[in-house]
């Protein structure tokens, strides 16, 4: 069975495909499953790795360490698999399982596509913007998610249905489970900088979630990130618009690649 005893617990993944390691860390609303429009077409140019977070999917979080743990547990997860460089696609909550793991490891991560997250690069105008948007924000109607943008579920309702299901997989968590310290003013940009990994931030132009623009702040204060803004999409474009997103990650990657 596809479970590395790392950092405690039993963690879920799967290997798929051959060449350099491409690591995939879901949102919230998901888990490994989530890839299912990635993982065929990026596995003819990459080892890809899925795992289910702890207390997501079918990794259960045993020791109570909860978020605090993503990066260790994705630490652990590579070295179980004897992976010393990867690049990582996240998305939302991955991000911080992305950013933890890269700012904690130098030298291991050569390139990051964060979709829906802001990696934890901000400032004072985006924490506003992300505030009242939580302050303002409401239940979607008519059958839709708000990890999708309004009008997906109209027009692909076996998708979104299938988005539903993959999400119900997983355990109810409760409304603090993301929550930073309260107080906590810090950002990312500056360690960020300093690791000098590619990054592609990935953001969809009806984004209930991560506004569009507090990804553009996010990208514009990490030096030589590049910034996709997808329209028609939401929070979830990797399911939204996988074609776009995945010609999009797969040449930004090609070119990171490249890079010296």
């Amino acid at each position: 069975m596809p479970f590395a005893q790392v950092n405690g617990i039993e963690l879920y993944h799967e290997v798929h495909g051959s060449g350099p390691a491409l690591v995939f860390a879901h949102g919230s609303g998901g888990n490994h499953l989530s890839w299912w429009q990635q993982i065929p077409f990026f596995s003819q140019h990459f080892t890809c790795i899925t795992f289910d977070h702890r207390s997501f999917g079918r990794t259960q979080d045993t020791d109570l360490q909860g978020r605090r743990a993503f990066a260790e547990d994705l630490h652990g997860l590579l070295d179980y698999l004897g992976m010393e460089r990867v690049a990582i696609v996240a998305h939302s909550m991955g991000g911080r399982t992305a950013v933890g793991f890269t700012v904690r490891n130098p030298g291991r991560v050569w390139a990051m596509v964060l979709c829906g997250s802001n990696g934890g690069s901000v400032n004072d105008e985006s924490r506003g913007i992300q505030e009242r948007n939580q302050a303002e924000g409401s239940a979607p109607a008519n059958g839709a998610i708000r990890g999708l943008s309004a009008g997906f579920a109209g027009s692909h309702p076996q998708e979104t249905f299938l988005y539903r299901q993959i999400m119900r997989l997983n355990p109810r968590h409760s409304p603090d489970f993301l929550a930073v310290a309260p107080g906590y003013r810090g950002s990312t940009h500056d360690r960020l900088a300093a690791a000098g990994v590619p990054i592609l931030y990935v953001v969809g132009e009806e984004d209930a979630i991560a506004p569009a623009r507090t990804i553009e702040i996010a990208a514009s204060q990490v030096p030589g990130s590049r910034l996709l803004r997808v329209p028609g999409a939401g929070h979830s474009v990797y399911y939204e618009k996988p074609g776009v997103f995945n010609r999009a990650a797969l040449a930004f990657l090609q070119r990171a690649m490249q890079s010296p």
